[in-house]
């Protein structure tokens, strides 16, 4: 008898954190534990860059499906994905589904194997921001609603779903899948070629992602952020790997800067790299504040709320709303070596898959599956 486990992943923020799960499975079967497992890729992210690049440089297997659902509206995305993922459970029922962050995938896989009868278990549960105008805090509270065993990577998380009514059984504080990822490609880091194009010496340039709409849709706004960041740093050089929605804009708003050094969207340790050894990064995403947490690099956040709070409490992160003024003040505070050093939150250790892969087990025996 074999526990049969389907792992779902749709786009570039899931890869770093089934790639961990998925390594453990394996050990634990190789081990002798009855696992079966199925890896299903919906395809809500496509192209290379975003998608293969990530399973080669991780080391994660090719999936057994490919549900090609990328494209389109986010409705029509979703759509996609729960057509495609009810199909694939008819023809390879499962046991378990194991869904991870807050994507669109995410969301429509839960309520398609739910409603095939199928448990789900999802990793990173229960962490909010309370921001409804985010699309993933309306995927994060539809899949925790629907979900049957919740991973966390807080007591905060925990605690959102306890206040939500889930049973306390249910919830499994296991750390940081993504975290587990980091340390254990940390060595493997590579340069970017333009470390060498524009001449960047550790702790003496500024790494910037920007995608959220409240930060790239305004042209003021967008201007204003990089007026700042091209003219505050007294010739610091600024490295933006542009995400594709923020690069139309910017050629559609007719942008342009002069300290800061465009680049491409990077490979998963190129980027890392880039990271680990800069003076400090300026970023509106939610997995980058858990990243330089851990490696200790500066990390200033241009949002009004934050899902991982304790990226804030405990780590390196300061959260300064959306008001580019505010920028000013937290780059100079950077540049006069004032900035908080900050912790690692408990079981941020690189261990949370094998936590998680230690209670399915337990599951698996509970339930007859194993």
């Amino acid at each position: 008898m074999h526990m049969r486990i389907t792992i779902v992943a749709g786009a570039r923020p899931n890869f770093m954190k089934i790639a961990p799960i998925l390594h453990a499975l394996d050990a634990a079967t190789a081990a002798g534990a009855a696992f079966r497992v199925r890896l299903v890729h919906t395809g809500q992210h496509w192209d290379r860059r975003m998608s293969q690049d990530f399973f080669d440089q991780l080391g994660i297997r090719e999936p057994d499906v490919n549900l090609a659902a990328g494209g389109g509206s986010q409705a029509e995305q979703t759509a996609a994905v729960m057509v495609g993922f009810e199909r694939e459970l008819l023809s390879h029922p499962a046991d378990l589904v194991i869904v991870v962050g807050d994507v669109t995938s995410t969301m429509a896989c839960a309520i398609s194997a739910r409603k095939c009868g199928v448990e789900v278990a999802h990793v990173e549960a229960g962490i909010r921001s309370g921001d409804w105008a985010m699309p993933e805090e309306v995927n994060r509270v539809v899949t925790d609603s629907i979900t049957n065993h919740f991973f966390t990577t807080s007591a905060q998380a925990g605690d959102n779903l306890l206040r939500s009514g889930i049973p306390a059984g249910s919830v499994h504080f296991v750390g940081n899948t993504m975290i587990d990822t980091l340390l254990r490609q940390m060595p493997r880091f590579t340069p970017p070629p333009l470390r060498e194009e524009a001449s960047l010496r550790e702790g003496g340039y500024l790494v910037v992602t920007l995608h959220r709409p409240s930060n790239v849709d305004d042209p003021a706004r967008l201007a204003e952020v990089l007026r700042i960041l091209d003219g505050r740093l007294q010739g610091m050089p600024v490295v933006f790997p542009v995400h594709p929605r923020t690069r139309r804009n910017l050629e559609a708003f007719g942008i342009a800067t002069e300290h800061i050094r465009l680049a491409e969207p990077m490979s998963y340790l190129e980027f890392n790299w880039l990271v680990r050894h800069a003076k400090g990064v300026v970023t509106d995403s939610g997995g980058i504040t858990e990243e330089t947490t851990v490696m200790g690099v500066p990390c200033i956040t241009l949002r009004d709320s934050t899902e991982r709070p304790e990226t804030c409490t405990i780590g390196t992160n300061e959260l300064i709303g959306t008001d580019p003024r505010r920028l000013e003040a937290a780059l100079d505070t950077l540049l006069d070596g004032r900035w908080k050093e900050g912790g690692i939150p408990p079981l941020w250790d690189g261990r949370a898959a094998e936590r998680i892969v230690a209670v399915l087990g337990g599951l698996g025996r509970e339930r007859g599956w194993l």
